[in-house]
């Protein structure tokens, strides 16, 4: 049985970097990593928009498409071994993704499963009017037809995942949550984090940063054949946070998967999508 150690460290597993991933080694976590959760990164923005018109075609649909099937994949291992999983793959319907991981869990016998749904990030209608009553401009200085947005979400930081954690939530199902809020989120809720405690939260969000795209702080972005080798390459395993009550990271993967763990495959994530290394923002904390 997978729990919080004594010595309060929680450990996470990034099962998922973007939406197209493989499952193999989020099966691979589920089954054989002493984890505590398991966090699937599914969305960009691009992928957002795509829900978006899924949802316009059909309003029971807008979640990722390859939910389902991680579902089926890591559910029982997780609710056998008692991992929390958190995920953003509700894109542009989390309510219906949260139904559908629900009826998974019917269908599989995994009994009294609790699943939360986050919502609050779609604020479509909202910039849509906006555009309507002429206030948006694009990049010409030209009035944007309101007809021409399809998407318009606001990241939203850890505040309703730790809610719904402290709810008893097993699966949480979000929207548009910022990728490092997701896993944030369990480290506030396991080490009681206050709100205004920012060193913690700052360093539990570059831990969050670090594990958010899975296999690229395993070699993903690190490797350059003949430069910089990757071992197995083909078997990349997706990497483990062990984060203790200060926010310190250990991270690392399940020995016999592909990749490396090392200091240079950290310092490419870590600078990943960070435009200032003094002010990298979040919705949860400004990190230097």
């Amino acid at each position: 049985m997978s729990g919080i150690s004594l010595s309060r460290v929680v450990r996470i597993g990034a099962g998922a970097g973007y939406s197209g991933d493989r499952i193999e080694p989020a099966i691979e976590l589920a089954e054989r990593a002493h984890i505590d959760y398991l966090v699937f990164e599914c969305l960009a923005e691009r992928t957002i928009a795509l829900a978006q018109q899924e949802r316009q075609r059909d309003p029971a649909r807008g979640y990722d498409p390859f939910l389902e099937a991680r579902m089926r994949a890591v559910l029982p291992a997780c609710r056998r071994r008692g991992i929390r999983v958190v995920t953003n793959a509700g894109a542009a319907n989390p309510v219906a993704a949260a139904r559908m991981v629900a009826e998974i869990a019917r269908e599989l016998g995994l009994q009294g499963l609790r699943i939360a749904a986050v919502v609050g990030d779609d604020v479509l209608a909202l910039v849509q009017r906006r555009a309507a009553e002429g206030e948006l401009r694009d990049e010409c200085g030209e009035a944007l037809p309101a007809e021409n947005i399809i998407s318009a979400n606001a990241y939203l930081g850890v505040e309703p995942i730790v809610d719904a954690l402290a709810q008893g939530a097993d699966v949480v199902v979000t929207g548009r949550v910022a990728d490092s809020s997701l896993f944030l989120a369990p480290l506030v809720h396991e080490h009681r984090w206050s709100a205004d405690d920012w060193t913690r939260r700052a360093r539990g969000a570059v831990a969050g940063h670090l594990l958010e795209c899975a296999g690229q702080v395993t070699g993903g972005y690190f490797v350059d054949p003949t430069f910089k080798d990757v071992p197995q390459l083909a078997r990349l395993g997706f990497p483990i946070g062990e984060v203790d009550a200060d926010g310190a990271i250990t991270v690392t993967k399940l020995g016999d998967t592909g990749g490396c763990v090392t200091v240079r495959t950290c310092s490419e994530q870590l600078l990943y999508e960070v435009h200032d290394p003094r002010a990298y923002i979040t919705p949860d904390v400004c990190v230097d």
